[in-house]
């Protein structure tokens, strides 16, 4: 048993829950400390070489931008920006990278950008890495694709707790903003993550704002009221602006097509080490700036000039594409113009002679919430995250005044999500609707159930029931009775009746009866349903009695698994479509085309020489076709494959078509599955018949020739001829059963192209049961088919009649009898040959028997026809 499983089974669901929970809070708040302290690092060696030699700041932007965009251009992409749109996008379910990769350059680039004085922050960025950590972490213990958005989203928000030292604003910006889900899972999972988060960055990188409200007390008089809307209004108003700056500066740097990610971010960083050499305060830190304006230690006319630099430089470097966010900007931003205000404020109530005059560290924090909340649009935990920072309960009213007013404001301005938004800038469209986000909404049992269902007979004795378990997977069966589901019968069914002594125990005696069935159209949510509820593993599809699938629970883990691989998702368990290696195009002469799959170096030569007798007889093109097969986690047009058995087949075939004079198509498929790329071929190149070789053994009862063989004979629409390769080198002597269908028809007008391997000498027999009526008389049809099969052989054809019970048998000696080369079958549902397949003639003949076999089907549809 894997590990991952090992662990699984031990703990239980529950905690396992927990244990991801503290994981992912753990390394998030250990990368959110490193981010924390790499940037202090690198900020404090910058200040102290810029005292030495103050014309190094520029230099040191540009160097630290280049190498962070570097490191974004090669090693991922995606990790550019602030992180956050990305998170979103794969919380609903757009394939995009989130891992391990993504997480570390997000970090390092981060680093460089940020402590090479680019104008961003580190709490969107340490949204992005937790939220990568969680990917990865559900990669390893893999998952369903719900759980997995819930621990996504668990990372998320504990990277942004431990960026702001903030656990509730975390878990309140993930429900607010990214998964809009406030179910039990989500919400215990989240919070657990940002409340470990919280911590272990609080414990290892300190306190998030180093203000002291116990120095800095807030306050708030009726006075205030009107200034605090004033300030309300004004971020709503310049939240708005800022937004549309970021989309404005992204479309700046969109025409610079010139430049690379890595020269923008250089240049942005440039810019920045210019500006800060005119301004000095431009060069400061998000986190000493921000302390400084909420202390109200500045005078207005520096707070201004810190606001107009901190918003151009801001959107200078977040259009540049640098690992950034905009949380600690638009912080700063709302404490300079809350400051501002608080000035203003402060000359008005003078002059009016209040005693008690605004306080700047009020109105200050009050415009970090309003204008984070202005810029974000997530108002409760822009109330929140400033409440969690201070701890102040004489906040909470302003800032409620505040951030209310500044997101209606800001909503009439520009509405809409800034990350949905980012999103659609970079061609990502996230649906509103949950049914359209999430591909598994409208997912139906007819999307992921097996439709080629294998089934018991009800008759069927417990003995055989018993061979058939043995011979077979699955550890249940439908019980059918006319094509009709009648029961289903289990291991544990049939271990309960191995204690009986009772012989003549049939299936019906011991299966369930009447089970629980669902239709083609029911819900995944009602299969889960029923399977949890029922505790069952297993349930039919019908529609009405017809059995037309079985869904299993691990259907759905299939189709599960295939989401968290990271592939594109599509309804249900489908394979991805093959991928054409090689091929070779012979002119488009013949009048059909011939499909020959061919895999087996020893068994390809019989088998094109079949193929090249029907094609020469029928002027038909070969089209002679290799199946690489690759694992399912890998996409058939990246994996390399070895292509030398693949040459050595097709050179075979040449030889073959060159001998016959026939035009020969060749083509190399890399594929998950063999049937599902030949039914794409025979779609693809118009194929009127596929010759293929039939497989020697077969797992289960209702797969008689071999998985593959099984779905072409069941699904493909054209004429299908199967070849089971005997001991004899000879193609003399042909035993022909027939019992008037179609397909036996179909089996007489091919014979002629097949006699032409050898010197014909052939038997057309009808062999009936005791049971079937007496009154028909087959004599004269055979007959008649030996005439018209004589003068197109011009060779001998005898006739035979016989009854016995077993088909299969009766069939085997009369081969012996005759000594023949090969049986020829029409596989058909109708007389006689409606045993082939209800009864696995062509098995048990291929016990018996070492002839060669060759089973034809008939097309599906008229306009698949191709004998004349």
């Amino acid at each position: 048993m894997p590990f991952a499983k090992r662990i699984q089974y031990l703990l239980g669901p529950r905690r396992i829950a927990i244990a991801e929970a503290c994981v992912i809070g753990l390394v998030s708040g250990l990368a959110a400390v490193f981010l924390k302290q790499g940037i202090s690092w690198l900020t404090a060696w910058r200040t102290a070489e810029v005292a030495q030699a103050w014309y190094l700041l520029p230099g040191m932007g540009l160097v630290g931008g280049l190498l962070a965009g570097w490191l974004i251009t090669w090693l991922a992409p995606e990790a550019s920006g602030s992180g956050i749109p990305q998170v979103k996008a794969v919380l609903g379910y757009v394939s995009m990278p989130l891992n391990l990769r993504v997480a570390v350059v997000k970090l390092l680039s981060t680093v460089l950008a940020l402590g090479s004085g680019l104008s961003l922050g580190r709490q969107g960025p340490t949204v992005q890495v937790g939220a990568a950590l969680a990917a990865q972490l559900s990669r390893w213990v893999p998952t369903s694709p719900e759980y997995r958005q819930q621990l996504i989203a668990a990372g998320a928000a504990a990277g942004l707790a431990a960026g702001f030292n903030a656990p509730i604003a975390g878990v309140l910006f993930v429900v607010e903003e990214l998964l809009q889900d406030f179910s039990d899972l989500t919400l215990g999972t989240a919070i657990l993550a940002s409340f470990i988060g919280a911590v272990v960055s609080r414990l290892l990188g300190g306190q998030g704002l180093n203000l002291s409200m116990s120095t800095f007390q807030a306050s708030l008089t009726v006075q205030d009221l009107p200034f605090l809307a004033l300030l309300g209004l004004l971020s709503g108003l310049l939240g708005a602006l800022f937004r549309r700056g970021i989309f404005l500066s992204l479309d700046f740097y969109r025409q610079l097509r010139g430049l690379s990610l890595a020269w923008r971010v250089g240049l942005a960083g440039l810019a920045t080490g210019v500006v800060g050499l005119l301004l000095p305060v431009a060069a400061a830190d998000n986190t000493g700036l921000r302390e400084s304006l909420v202390t109200g230690e500045a005078s207005w006319q520096v707070i201004a000039i810190a606001f107009v630099t901190k918003f151009a430089l801001t959107l200078l470097a977040y259009g540049s594409g640098a690992s950034g966010g905009i949380f600690a900007p638009a912080l700063v931003l709302g404490s300079a113009l809350g400051c501002l205000t608080s000035f203003f404020a402060q000359a008005l109530q003078s002059l009016a002679g209040f005693a008690e005059l605004a306080n700047t560290t009020t109105y200050a924090l009050t415009g970090m919430g309003a204008f984070f909340s202005a810029v974000t649009r997530v108002p409760i935990t822009a109330i929140v995250m400033v409440f969690e920072i201070t701890t102040d309960f004489n906040l909470v009213l302003p800032l409620m005044i505040g951030a209310a007013i500044a997101y209606l404001v800001s909503d009439q301005v520009d509405s809409g999500s800034i990350y949905t938004r980012l999103l659609e800038n970079q061609g990502v469209r996230l649906e509103q609707t949950p049914s359209e986000s999430n591909p598994w909404a409208n997912l139906k049992a007819a999307d992921l159930m097996q439709q080629r269902v294998e089934t018991l007979s009800v008759h069927l004795p417990i003995a055989e029931a018993m061979q058939a378990f043995a011979r077979s997977h699955h550890r249940g069966f439908p019980v059918t009775h006319k094509s009709r589901l009648v029961g289903i019968v289990t291991q544990t069914d049939l271990s309960k009746a191995g204690n009986s002594l009772d012989a003549s125990l049939k299936l019906a005696d011991i299966m369930t009866p009447d089970p629980v069935t669902v239709g083609p159209e029911a819900s995944l949510t009602h299969v889960l349903h029923l399977l949890n509820r029922l505790k069952v593993s297993r349930l039919p599809v019908v529609e009405g009695p017809k059995l037309v699938g079985i869904i299993t629970r691990g259907d759905i883990i299939r189709a599960e698994s295939d989401q968290v691989s990271g592939q594109k998702v599509e309804p249900g368990p489908q394979s991805e479509p093959s991928y054409l290696a090689y091929q070779t195009r012979a002119p488009a002469v013949g009048t059909g085309r011939l499909l020959v799959p061919l895999n087996d170096l020893e068994a390809a030569p019989q088998l094109l020489e079949v193929a090249a007798a029907i094609a020469h007889q029928y002027r038909y093109e070969l089209e002679c076709v290799h199946i690489v097969l690759v694992q399912r986690s890998l996409s058939p047009s990246e994996v390399a494959v070895d292509l030398a058995t693949s040459h050595q087949l097709l050179q075979l075939a040449h030889q073959v078509s060159d001998r016959y004079c026939l035009p020969v198509h060749t083509q190399v498929r890399v594929a998950h599955e063999v049937a599902h790329t030949l039914l794409e071929i025979v779609k693809e190149r118009h194929i009127n018949l596929i010759l293929m070789e039939w497989q020697r053994r077969t797992n289960t009862p209702d797969r008689i020739l071999g998985t593959v063989v099984d779905t072409i004979v069941r699904q493909a629409p054209c004429h299908v001829v199967v070849f089971r390769p005997g001991r004899s080198k000879h193609f003399d002597r042909w035993l022909l059963p027939l019992a008037g269908g179609p397909n036996a028809q179909k089996a007489l007008q091919l014979l002629p192209a097949l006699a032409t391997l050898g010197k014909p000498q052939v038997y057309l027999c009808h062999i009936s049961t005791p049971q079937e009526d007496r009154s028909y008389d087959s004599l004269p049809q055979l007959r008649q088919a030996a005439r018209k099969l004589k003068s197109q052989l011009n060779a001998a054809v005898e006739t035979v009649t016989l009854q016995n019970d077993s088909i299969a048998t009766a069939i085997a000696q009369l081969a012996r009898i005759h000594h023949s080369d090969v049986i020829l079958l029409g596989a058909s549902r109708e007389g006689l040959l409606s045993h082939v397949l209800k009864g696995n003639i062509p098995i048990e003949i291929a016990q018996y028997s070492d002839c060669h076999i060759l089973l034809v089907r008939r097309a599906l549809s008229p306009s698949w026809e191709m004998f004349k």
